[in-house]
C-alpha cells in the first residue's frame, strides 16, 4: 500500500472551538514517522518501527473512564464502578478548558473509520497534540481511500490531549487523566495520558452501546480468522490471554484481531483497520507474523533497546504491558474486506493463574452463556494501571470494561446466535499448568496451536463419550486424546501430581466463580445457572 497518496487539503477546527494555524491533516504513515522522529518523541528501532515512551501511563486506567449521564445514556447504561457517570456540565466545562488548551497548539488531525461492513460504518476524526497518537490512530482505524475523504463527514470525534491535566476538585475527574464519552454530543475526550490504547477504546465502546441498541448487532471483544473453505473461528479474551497470537495464522487469513461485530446478515466484521498486539517475550521463532509485522509504519510502545535499537522483548523494567501497533497490511495473510461468514468454533480463552482448569474443554450451550457472563481470566501486571501481579479477575462478555450495557444483554445477543449457527464453544486455558502462577508454568504455545488446530480441522468437533473425560469440578467436558499434545498435558489434575492440593485449589475457584455470578442470578435463567462448576466445597 503506498500511504504516502494522501489529500492536499487542511481543515478547519474552528466548529471543535480550536484556533490554530498549524493543523496536519490527513498525513501519512511516513510522514507522522519522520515528524515523531524529528521532533525527539521516539527512536528509530533496528526492525524500522518507532519505539515510543507513552509516559506516566503505559496502560488504560478503568477508574477514569466516564459516560456522560444524559437523555440517550441514563436509562440504558449499566451504571456502576465500570460506567462512571459523568455530568454534562462537567464535561461542557471541561472541553472548554481542553480545546482552550489546545488553541494555537501544532496539532494533528485524520478523517478516518471504523466498521468492516458498510453498511455499520462510523466515520471518525481524530484530533491529536502528538504526531505518534495521530499515527496510531492511521494503524488502528480504517483507512478512507482518497475518493472517500471528498465528501467524509465525521459523526464522532476523539479529541486527544495528553499533555493537558484535569485539576479534579473542578472538572469533575477522580485525578488528572480522563477519558469521556459523551453519546450526545459523539466526542471521546481523552486528556491526562499518553496510552494510544484509550483512543481505540474509547471509539469501540461508543459502539459496543450503539450497535446493540441502534442496529441489533452483537459487538465483541474477540478476534477472529477464516480458513481456506470460508469457515470462520472467533476468539475472546482479555489483554494477554493470546487473542492476537492466536488468530494470527499463517494457514488462515485473519479479519481482526480485538474488535468486532456479528450482525444479522450472517456475517462477523472487524471494527479496526490494524493490531495492537502485546510484544512481551515476543520471538521470530514463535510469533513470526507479528514479529515480521513490527516495520516502518508501526509503534513500538514502552519497549527497552539498546543503542543499535534493538529491542529486548524480554525487559519489563517499564510495565509488561509493552505493545505494538501496526496496519493490518502489515500481516500478510488478511481477509480483504475484513468480514467473515458466521462462525463454526468460538474459543473462550483464559489465563487461568490457579492452573485448574483444562488446556482445552468443549462446552454446552449453558456452559458457554455461563462462561461468556463471567469472563474468567488472570490481570496480568502493567495491563492496568495498579496492578503489580497477576490476579485472578472476572470480567464480564471478556470485555466488561468496554460494555455500557448490562451483560446479559450481550449474553442474550451471542447465545441466540450461537443457537442460530450451530456453533461450538471452547474453553482454553492458555494460563497455568502443573500448579498455580508461582509453582507451575504457562502453557506451551505449540500445545495451545495444536488443540485450536485439531478444533478448526474437526479432529476434536464430534462430541464422543469415550473420547471426553467431565471434569468432576467444573463440569466441563475434556478430551481425552489431542494431536500433537502429550496425553497428560490434557489433564491438569495430573500435571499437577498432588491430587489433594489440585482439588482444593480447583474448589477455591469455583468459590470466586459463585462469589461473582451473584451480582447476574437475578437476571440469568436456570439453564445459565446450571452451566456453572459444580457447587462442592473442600
Amino acid at each position: 500500500m503506498n500511504n504516502s497518496k494522501r489529500i492536499p487539503t487542511t481543515v478547519s477546527l474552528e466548529n471543535y472551538g480550536i484556533s490554530t494555524d498549524t493543523v496536519h491533516y490527513q498525513l501519512s504513515s511516513n510522514e507522522l514517522h519522520d515528524i515523531t522522529v524529528a521532533k525527539g518523541m521516539g527512536k528509530v528501532s533496528s526492525l524500522g518501527a518507532i519505539a515510543v515512551n507513552t509516559g506516566e501511563f503505559t496502560g488504560r486506567s478503568p477508574m477514569d473512564r466516564f459516560i456522560v449521564k444524559d437523555k440517550i445514556t441514563e436509562e440504558k447504561v449499566w451504571w456502576g464502578d465500570i460506567n462512571i457517570p459523568f455530568e454534562p456540565s462537567k464535561f461542557d466545562a471541561l472541553y472548554k478548558k481542553v480545546v482552550n488548551y489546545l488553541n494555537g497548539k501544532e496539532l494533528f488531525v485524520r478523517d478516518c473509520y471504523a466498521c468492516a461492513d458498510a453498511n455499520y460504518r462510523m466515520n471518525i476524526r481524530v484530533i491529536n497534540e502528538y504526531p505518534w497518537s495521530n499515527m496510531f490512530a492511521y494503524n488502528m482505524f480504517i483507512r478512507p481511500t482518497n475518493e472517500e475523504l471528498k465528501n467524509f463527514e465525521p459523526e464522532w470525534t476523539v479529541v486527544n490531549a495528553p499533555s493537558f491535566m484535569a485539576v479534579a476538585a473542578e472538572d469533575g475527574t477522580r485525578q488528572h487523566n480522563f477519558a469521556i464519552l459523551n453519546f450526545s454530543k459523539k466526542v471521546a475526550l481523552i486528556g491526562g495520558t499518553g496510552y494510544t490504547g484509550e483512543i481505540k477504546k474509547g471509539i469501540f465502546s461508543a459502539l459496543n452501546f450503539i450497535l446493540p441498541v441502534q442496529k441489533n448487532t452483537l459487538p465483541m471483544h474477540c478476534s477472529a480468522n477464516v480458513g481456506k473453505k470460508g469457515d470462520t473461528a472467533i476468539f475472546f479474551g482479555l489483554s494477554g490471554t493470546g487473542k492476537t497470537t492466536l488468530s494470527t495464522d499463517a494457514n488462515r487469513k485473519l479479519i481482526g484481531d480485538d474488535e468486532h461485530g456479528w450482525n444479522n446478515e450472517n456475517a462477523v466484521f472487524n471494527f479496526e483497520g490494524g493490531c495492537y498486539a502485546k510484544v512481551i517475550n515476543l520471538s521470530a521463532e514463535q510469533e513470526p507474523e507479528i514479529y515480521g509485522a513490527i516495520k516502518k509504519g508501526a509503534i513500538l510502545e514502552n519497549v527497552i533497546m539498546n543503542e543499535a535499537g534493538e529491542v529486548d522483548f524480554e525487559n519489563t523494567s517499564i510495565t509488561q504491558n509493552t505493545r505494538v501497533s501496526y496496519p493490518i497490511y502489515h500481516i500478510e495473510n488478511i481477509k480483504q474486506p475484513s468480514i467473515g461468514n458466521n462462525p463454526k468454533n468460538i474459543f473462550f480463552l483464559t489465563a487461568d493463574a490457579f492452573g485448574v482448569l483444562p488446556p482445552i474443554s468443549k462446552l454446552t450451550p449453558s456452559q458457554a452463556a455461563y462462561h461468556f457472563i463471567s469472563g474468567y481470566t488472570a490481570k496480568v501486571a502493567g495491563t492496568e494501571a495498579g496492578v503489580k501481579e497477576p490476579i485472578p479477575s472476572f470480567s464480564a462478555c471478556f470485555g466488561a470494561p468496554f460494555m455500557p450495557l448490562h451483560p446479559t444483554a450481550y449474553a442474550e445477543m451471542l447465545s441466540k446466535k450461537m443457537k442460530d449457527a450451530g456453533v461450538n464453544v471452547w474453553l482454553v486455558n492458555t494460563g497455568w499448568t502443573g500448579g498455580p502462577y508461582g509453582v507451575g508454568t504457562r502453557m506451551k504455545l505449540k500445545y495451545t496451536r495444536a488443540m485450536i488446530n485439531a478444533v478448526l480441522n474437526g479432529d476434536l468437533g464430534l462430541y464422543n463419550y469415550d473420547d471426553y473425560h467431565i471434569h468432576s469440578v467444573f463440569g466441563v467436558a475434556q478430551p481425552r486424546s489431542c494431536p500433537g499434545v502429550p496425553t497428560e498435558v490434557l489433564s491438569p489434575r495430573t500435571t499437577w501430581n498432588d491430587d489433594e492440593a489440585y482439588y482444593k485449589t480447583a474448589f477455591k475457584l469455583t468459590n470466586a466463580f459463585r462469589e461473582n455470578f451473584k451480582q447476574f442470578e437475578a437476571y440469568a435463567s436456570e439453564e445459565i445457572r446450571r452451566g456453572g462448576p459444580q457447587r462442592y466445597a473442600f
